[in-house]
């Protein structure tokens, strides 16, 4: 059974850093996106990063380029999210998703595209 389950959350001071991680297990192959996406109360979920497992090809957010980074470890589909500088506005709750094929999404960033979800981590960041 395809799973994700995300690990890292937590509280921070406002310019600290969290590393998030994303366990993926039950899949059958190895190639497939990766994302993560953010929600806070009464707000569509946001695309933050996204990767393309099969060859590392990665898509951030303008609002948290050069901030965050998506990185993956292959040995065993894990997938991260270091965050630096955080900020108020970083607050939220986390989810990593999947697409779990070979597909190459046009839309990486978009929740539609996805069609498994972890539960979510909370990340507060305080001032």
């Amino acid at each position: 059974q395809f799973r994700l389950v995300e690990f890292g959350g937590g509280s921070v001071q406002a310019g600290g850093s969290l590393r998030l991680s994303c366990e993926v297990s039950g899949y059958t192959e190895t190639t497939m996106t990766i994302g993560w996406f953010r929600q806070v109360p009464d707000k569509e979920r946001e695309g933050v990063a996204a990767i393309y497992t099969g060859d590392n090809l990665t898509y951030y957010a303008d609002s948290v380029k050069g901030r965050f980074t998506i990185s993956q470890d292959n040995a065993k589909l894990t997938v991260y999210l270091q965050m630096n500088s955080l900020n108020l506005e970083d607050t939220a709750i986390y989810f990593c998703a999947a697409i779990d094929s070979s597909y190459y999404s046009p839309s990486p960033l978009h929740y539609s595209e996805y069609n498994y979800w972890g539960q979510g981590t909370q990340v507060t960041v305080s001032s």
